[in-house]
């Protein structure tokens, strides 16, 4: 929602219909007019409810005066201690100014006191009609002539605004140890779905909170709804003692609804021609059986974030979840019997392509959610690798899906931004896909999809200063009090034992052995094939990655990826697959599954058949183990009966896409920080859930 409102504003337009037009659970973009400020500059006007976006006298000073100074952030900030994170929930997103004011000031204070650099700054927003790019792009770049040192922070935002859907999407700045979550839809139901007690967490899990509240909804004249009681209940369910909130308003509404809810108030001065304004204390929260959350300090000032975790297993899981611990500056110890990617997670390509669902599913979708996230990352992975000189974790390409196997239909598609997916012309889906005969009228397009270079992003993973590779056939695991001892060897076949403060189980099948409270999951072979086209195939060969009853793409083997797979490296490659054999755990290359992956394409594209080599004598292959649940979703969180022992598993086919935020969310879980996903998502990834309590038959 909009950010402060001027004083001089003393009526607001009726509420639009778009207020409603979320029943389908469809973002409404913000519609943006322009008035002139008291210097006669530009500012941005909500168009459903005309009011101004930030005051007429000096937006950045208001933000500045309101919400960072009245919540004592450049003083609560600059003691937070080593790991420590701070978090900020916002109401009203809007241009973005209170969180570019915000980081601005993180940066200072991080520049100036150096015992700051493993805090973390956690900025949650809501928004329900969200400025479109191309506006918040014109309205940032006034901000960026009037204050330059918002620069920075400016370029950075608007290159990893997120597509307008509902849900939760998770900004990673990892230079600045911030995260930012933008929780698109009405407020009340997103700060309901972020979950600080869950009924499935347990012992040594602390309870997360917010630190400070941006109370920045549009006028209570023009929109109650930012103000009502549900919003302060929710406000309420969140705090601890001690968090603080603030507010350009000193409206009735406002101050009942702080004072109904646990909170001290106290007029102070506004800001410009705002005689006063609010701030807040809250001295009644909700209590939670559960500790707090950042790992409340000790007496001696130090943190209960763990300084060492083991993860055992390095597949994509592994590697992700070894990834976001380092991230909140946890060592991280990885071990593998063979080597990183050495199971299923290995293949020479992963196409980065969502299962799409109708748009009313998507905020609980977490395919679609964790594609957004995964694309996020593996870009801004891409510009390290740039610095390394490595080749790249993403090869932006797009992808055509047929629509063959999929839950949506192309009325359903046009629901979406066309940024994120579309449909093409068939005319634009034979050029794209590069076919001469196929009808493709029914097709899906997404041009943010791309192949993922396992090799590449492993690399990058690896040289992480807190991250560290060992070759170890763990044999067992026992949990103490105190920390989790490993017992293994390692490829000498000399004894190895580990002490960790916790154990992340991430062995996919494996994983059960480790640890019988750890789901047996379904196993299902699945082999890759691929092979080296002539230059007449190539020609004639999809020139996009494209998705059927299974899926096919070309690309060309960089340095590095030969230490993987047999591929010939700096040659163009086609591949082509995958099978699905269930209770199948052998990996040995079969003609026979070359030749059904062969028969999924030609059966969906037929041109193909006279394209497509029927020797396969020379064609290469890798096959794997994907492990999978009865009810399709992933196995994340904490171990029933257990203090200490975590699991992210069974990613089935999709652990490019989703495994990434599935690490995050359990990194939040583990160390008291909010989730990405809802609470009723993480219910459903609890390796406790009622679907897990029975065996496959």
């Amino acid at each position: 929602m909009p950010n402060s409102i001027s004083a001089s504003k003393e009526t607001c337009n009726a509420p639009t219909s778009a207020q409603n037009a979320n029943s389908l659970n469809i973002i409404t973009p913000a519609k943006i007019d322009w008035q002139l400020d008291d210097t006669g500059k530009p500012v941005p006007v909500s168009g459903e409810f005309g009011d101004v976006y930030f005051s007429h006298a000096d937006g950045l000073a208001e933000t500045r005066h309101v919400f960072l100074t009245h919540n004592k952030l450049p003083e609560r900030l600059a003691m937070l201690n080593p790991k420590q994170c701070f978090t900020i929930a916002e109401l009203g997103f809007g241009t973005g100014l209170n969180l570019l004011a915000t980081w601005e000031l993180w940066r200072q204070l991080r520049q100036a006191h150096p015992h700051l650099a493993t805090a973390r700054l956690h900025f949650i927003t809501t928004e329900k009609f969200p400025i479109p790019l191309t506006d918040l792009t014109q309205i940032l770049a006034l901000w960026q002539q009037r204050a330059p040192e918002l620069a920075a922070p400016i370029s950075q935002l608007l290159a990893t605004y997120p597509p307008l859907i509902a849900g939760c999407h998770r900004l990673n700045f990892y230079d600045d140890n911030l995260t930012v979550d933008m929780w698109f839809g009405d407020a009340a139901e997103s700060l309901g779905k972020l979950a600080n007690k869950l009924a499935t967490q347990l012992a040594n899990a602390p309870a997360p909170y917010v630190d400070a509240w941006f109370l920045d909804g549009l006028a209570p004249s023009c929109n109650e709804t930012l103000w009502a009681k549900d919003i302060f209940a929710q406000v309420q369910r969140l705090s601890h003692p001690t968090t603080t909130a603030a507010t350009y308003s000193c409206a009735g509404i406002v101050k009942r609804g702080l004072k109904e809810h646990g909170f001290e108030i106290n007029k102070v001065k506004g800001f410009g021609r705002k005689k006063q304004m609010l701030t807040a204390v809250m001295t009644d929260a909700i209590e939670s059986d559960e500790p707090h959350s950042n790992y409340t300090n000790h007496p001696d000032g130090t943190c209960h974030i763990p300084s060492h975790s083991a993860v055992i297993g390095a597949g994509v899981s592994g590697l992700l979840t070894a990834w976001s611990l380092a991230n909140r500056g946890i060592q991280v110890t990885l071990l593998d019997k063979s080597a990183p990617l050495a199971g299923a997670s290995g293949n020479p390509r992963a196409l980065l392509a969502p299962k799409m669902t109708p748009i009313h599913h998507v905020d609980e979708h977490l395919h679609t959610i964790g594609y957004l996230y995964s694309t996020q990352l593996y870009q801004l992975l891409n510009k390290q690798a740039i610095k390394e000189k490595t080749a790249p974790i993403l090869e932006p390409t797009g992808a055509l899906d047929l629509l063959i196997k999929a839950n949506i239909g192309t009325a359903q598609i046009a629901d979406y931004p066309n940024p994120m997916a579309t449909t093409l012309s068939n005319e634009q889906a034979k050029k794209t896909a590069g076919l001469i005969e196929q009808d493709l009228s029914e097709n899906l397009y997404l041009p943010q999809s791309g192949l993922v270079n396992p090799q590449a992003l492993k690399d990058i993973i690896l040289t992480h200063p807190l991250i560290s590779f060992q070759q170890v056939t763990v044999h067992e695991m026992s949990e103490a009090d105190d920390e989790v001892g490993i017992k293994g060897h390692n490829q000498h076949k000399e004894s190895i034992s580990i002490a960790a403060d916790n154990v992340i189980v991430c062995a996919a099948f494996e994983s059960h052995q480790l640890d019988k409270r750890i789901f047996d999951c379904r196993k299902i072979r699945g082999q890759l094939s691929w092979f080296t086209p002539t230059p007449e195939q190539y020609a004639k060969l999809p020139k996009t990655p494209l998705k059927y009853s299974g899926y096919c793409t070309p690309f060309t083997a960089q340095v590095g990826d030969d230490g993987l797979n047999n591929v010939e490296t700096g040659q163009p490659q086609f591949l082509l697959g995958a099978s699905f054999i269930r209770n199948d755990i052998d990996t040995k290359i079969r003609m026979d599954e070359h030749q059904i992956s062969r028969d999924k394409l030609i059966t969906a594209i037929p041109e193909m058949e006279a394209i497509i080599p029927t020797d396969m004598s020379g064609w290469q292959g890798r096959a794997g183990v994907r492990t999978q649940t009865p009810d399709y979703h992933p196995i994340v969180g904490q171990l029933n009966d257990s203090r200490r022992i975590w699991v992210v598993n069974a990613m089935g086919a999709k652990g490019y896409a989703i495994a990434p935020l599935c690490a995050e969310a359990l990194a939040d879980m583990m160390i008291g920080t909010f989730s990405p996903l809802s609470a009723a998502m993480l219910a459903r990834l609890s390796p406790n859930r009622r679907r897990l309590q029975a065996p496959l038959t």
